[in-house]
């Protein structure tokens, strides 16, 4: 699954940036540090400010030579936060804010950001609230603990409510984490909450990239299709490529020609002309492909392909009566048919039917959900 997961930023690095100038920008007050240690502290933050980061560590170094009470010491290690978070210097800005005992929601964010992910879940531990347990799921993922991220997104979902973002990057730890059970599950929450295009097509982009039988994935573009989420003239080709193989020639010819603009390339025209050929073939071959019980699945294909849906519903069903190595098939194709032709409950009926073995299950479910969120 891929999706590489779109996950929140915890804390950017403007806003803490922000907090640790507060207060720094003019010069310190006489009484709570010395002139040389105010001196530099001044050089540091103007230098920082204007972009001179060579300059802002110098005069960093030099506080820090100066400094000698506790106060000049925390207003150093304040500076030096600062200064080392603009230069993009995240472990040393944290272990300069550390040094004078920081909360996590400082160090977690700094550590995190200098790939200590480590240090950056341990710190977030520390501390509480949504922020750090975003960061704890964010950190398990670039760790490639998945099973550790899964349950942090839990806990925000728990804690916070079912958030579209939460269940996204839910959804595809529990992919990393080879719980296709449970993401199956959080995809149903996900698609229920928000059931747009952009949502489907990330989810079944993702889906995509997994090995699965060619009926499989045929079945899934022609999800992709009714979603309207295929646009590369490479999913064009493999879904004309797979519906021609299956004997869905108008499936073919009406995938090709959808994509316009985007299949005019020579491949994509050699694809149109056979799938017209086929599907003009289609019209005479189907009645004795279904009048066969070895070639009715195929005879039903034809009819899905031709946009008669009654027939191939027909067909199917007698594929499904022979209880064969097809069923499964059939069956997933049985309820696009219902679909396609208004029929919502024959569809999610058929869909639920399939069974966990023969690969077809994953695809088979997401129908369902498609043909409750729009039947």
């Amino acid at each position: 699954m891929r999706r590489n997961a779109r996950f929140p930023i915890v804390a950017s690095t403007a806003v803490l940036a922000a907090l640790l100038c507060a207060g720094l920008s003019a010069a310190p007050a006489a009484a709570a540090v010395s002139a040389a240690v105010g001196k530099a502290l001044n050089a540091a933050a103007s230098a920082a400010k204007s972009g001179n980061m060579a300059a802002a560590t110098s005069a960093i170094n030099s506080a820090r030579a100066a400094a000698s009470s506790p106060e000049e010491k925390t207003k150093t290690a304040q500076m030096a936060g600062y200064v080392f978070t603009r230069a993009g210097r995240y472990g040393e800005a944290a272990a300069a804010l550390e040094s004078i005992g920081a909360p996590p929601s400082q160090l977690a964010p700094l550590y995190y950001q200098a790939g200590n992910y480590d240090r950056a879940i341990a710190e977030a531990r520390k501390g509480g609230g949504e922020g750090m347990q975003i960061l704890i799921a964010q950190a398990s993922v670039k760790k490639g603990r998945y099973g550790e991220a899964v349950a942090a997104y839990n806990n925000l979902i728990k804690a916070n409510g079912a958030k579209p973002i939460y269940l996204e990057n839910l959804a595809a730890a529990q992919y990393k984490a080879g719980d296709k059970k449970g993401y199956l599950a959080t995809t149903e929450k996900l698609i229920r909450v928000d059931s747009s295009p952009a949502r489907w097509k990330t989810l079944l982009t993702e889906l995509g990239q997994s090995q699965m039988r060619p009926e499989a994935k045929l079945a899934l573009f022609h999800l992709m299709s009714a979603t309207g989420t295929i646009d590369r003239p490479v999913d064009y080709q493999e879904f004309a490529k797979l519906a021609l193989v299956a004997n869905q020639a108008g499936v073919a010819r009406d995938a090709l020609a959808k994509a316009g603009a985007a299949g005019s390339d020579a491949m994509s025209q050699r694809l149109a002309q056979a799938a017209g050929t086929m599907t003009t073939k289609a019209a005479v071959d189907a009645p004795k492909l279904v009048a066969v019980p070895a070639t009715a699945m195929r005879g039903g294909n034809a009819y899905l392909g031709l946009g008669q849906y009654p027939q191939a519903i027909a067909a199917f069903d007698k594929v499904i009566a022979a209880k064969g190595s097809d069923t499964d098939q059939a069956l997933v194709y049985k309820g696009i048919a219902a679909i396609k032709a208004g029929n919502a409950g024959l569809a999610k009926s058929s869909f639920t039917a399939v069974s966990e073995k023969g690969g077809m299950k994953d695809v088979a479910q997401l129908w369902a959900l498609y043909a409750t969120t729009h039947g």
